[in-house]
């Protein structure tokens, strides 16, 4: 816990790299925290299981607090006879000296992290060496290695401790070993070469079909279990998707139109920060920013912290809010929630037979994407659903020009039909990974019994679908369970479930016969 550590230190830059670091002005990203809880550290437990049972869109890798604890001392000690020896045997003349910043941890750049002790500061660009810094500035908590300045803007960081195994293929115990295969699938089905078959696919006007490879490729059976897409909803997909199109005209105009325009990393900052207060969960969850995603944004667990990753490409000023409710109003919470449960972990849930996780999960959130919305139109979920499903029966580039009657620009083209492809090699032959269809799927089973569900206790027993609240809520426990703002007021809610029916143009007696 950072509150047992205060370890002051000195923090050295050599002056040849000085020129490449820069510092925000601290009043740029001050947080006057008054909540003396604002820095939570939920229990060890919710770190193993807390996203585990959610939907396989989030990763997760686990890390026990005895080894961090164990890893954390041994860096610290070995940097501080490092230091020591350093400090001896400098002579470096007082105009040399590096200037020493004064940065919170824990700093997971290029991200940022809350605490109730100090402003946060983020790294992010240059500044010239003749800039003076007026105070004097130590770290205060363990000791950080500074590593050399990486190649990729995306990859930039500050890095606490260095992992000693990749996040794709650890795990601990038997209940990490299901997060683990969970884990381990999502990081094989993820191609490597995506940027050079893509340059290829342009090259040839959009007929060669991208042969993709895979460090750890998923075993041929493992990807059969997700190869097999569902035309149940499809009439539905596309009635949402042609609606949008003859309100908007096209994709692009009803994004600029519903979304808005692009955020900069600074307002994206601010909406997050003021989101987290408004949820009572400022200083839980790190925030790293990047335009290496293909989702618009995932919840995993980095280094033993919550980490949400926002793909700074599609934040849009108007879905901003609807995607953190999302992923921390929905995926944290309920996560966080399930950690209380007695089906925490997968024996649990084998033992007290739970439905499984999804489509309820990623339907539920998908909802609280659009729930605010003016004009709550379902088109994502419907365009991935429809994507998956003609992924199945055409080749990627067939699927490329079909996409091209609802959406005009070939790069968002490209991730739609990469997402349907991962896992595949040669995708010239049909085939598709089918987890994009749970989102509709699962909005449309929620809508349908929406009069019967308690939206209250979904969120606040945990990772459970819809179908298993009436017979589980008598064995919860629901003491200081967390349920967001947007619940609060349950009236208002369904109005805006209405609403989301209404827009869409789906109807009780649709629904009823297509989900019994």
């Amino acid at each position: 816990m950072l509150e047992s550590i205060r370890v002051t230190e000195k923090l050295h830059w050599r002056k040849t790299e000085l020129s490449k670091k820069s510092l925000l002005r601290p009043e740029e990203h001050k947080l006057n925290i008054n909540n003396e809880n604002s820095l939570q550290h939920p229990p060890s437990g919710i770190l193993k299981d807390i996203f585990t049972t959610g939907t396989s869109s989030y990763n997760v890798l686990l890390q026990s607090k005895e080894e961090k604890k164990h890893h954390t001392q041994k860096q610290s000690s070995v940097h501080h006879k490092k230091y020591r020896k350093t400090t001896k045997c400098s002579t470096t003349s007082r105009s040399n000296e590096p200037h020493k910043i004064k940065v919170p941890l824990p700093l997971l750049s290029p991200g940022w992290y809350c605490t109730n002790r100090q402003p946060s500061i983020i790294v992010t660009s240059p500044v010239p060496t003749s800039v003076k810094f007026t105070s004097s500035v130590s770290v205060a908590g363990s000791s950080i290695g500074l590593p050399s300045r990486p190649k990729s803007r995306t990859k930039r960081h500050l890095s606490l401790t260095k992992p000693k195994q990749s996040q794709s293929s650890k795990s601990h115990g038997k209940e990490g070993d299901a997060s683990g295969r969970k884990l381990c699938l999502l990081t094989a089905i993820k191609p490597s070469n995506v940027e050079k078959e893509k340059m290829k696919f342009f090259k040839s006007d959009f007929t060669y079909n991208p042969q993709f490879e895979y460090e750890n490729p998923a075993l041929p059976n493992v990807l059969a279990k997700h190869s097999h897409a569902s035309d149940r909803f499809l009439k539905q997909s596309i009635n949402i998707i042609e609606r949008t199109l003859q309100k908007y005209g096209s994709y692009e105009k009803f994004e600029q139109a519903t979304g808005g325009s692009l955020l900069t990393k600074s307002r994206i900052w601010n909406h997050v920060r003021k989101y987290m207060v408004k949820e009572g969960c400022l200083g839980e969850i790190v925030v790293h920013l990047t335009e290496d995603l293909l989702s618009r944004a995932s919840m995993t667990v980095v280094n033993g912290r919550p980490t949400l990753t926002i793909n700074i490409s599609t934040a849009r000023e108007h879905w901003l809010e609807g995607m953190l409710r999302h992923e921390i109003g929905t995926h944290y919470f309920r996560g966080f929630n399930n950690n209380s449960q007695p089906w925490c972990n997968w024996n649990g849930r084998r033992k007290h037979g739970l439905k499984p996780v999804n489509p309820t999960e990623e339907g539920l959130a998908s909802i609280h994407s659009v729930l605010f919305r003016k004009d709550p139109l379902l088109w994502r979920a419907a365009l991935l659903y429809y994507t998956v499903y003609q992924a199945s029966q055409m080749s990627f580039s067939q699927l490329f020009q079909d996409l091209a009657k609802f959406v005009k620009d070939p790069n968002t083209r490209w991730d739609y039909c990469v997402r349907a492809k991962r896992g595949w090699t040669d995708t010239s032959q049909p085939g598709c990974f089918n987890k994009d269809q749970v989102y509709l799927d699962g909005i449309l089973r929620i809508l349908r019994y929406r009069e019967s569900i308690d939206f209250y206790l979904l969120t606040a027993l945990g990772k459970i679908s819809y179908e298993d609240v009436d017979r589980l809520k008598g064995l919860a426990v629901i003491e200081n369970m967390r349920v967001p703002h947007f619940l609060q007021d349950h009236a208002r809610y369904m109005e805006h479930l209405e609403k989301i029916m209404q827009v869409n143009k789906l109807t009780d007696e649709e629904l009823q016969d297509l989900i019994n």
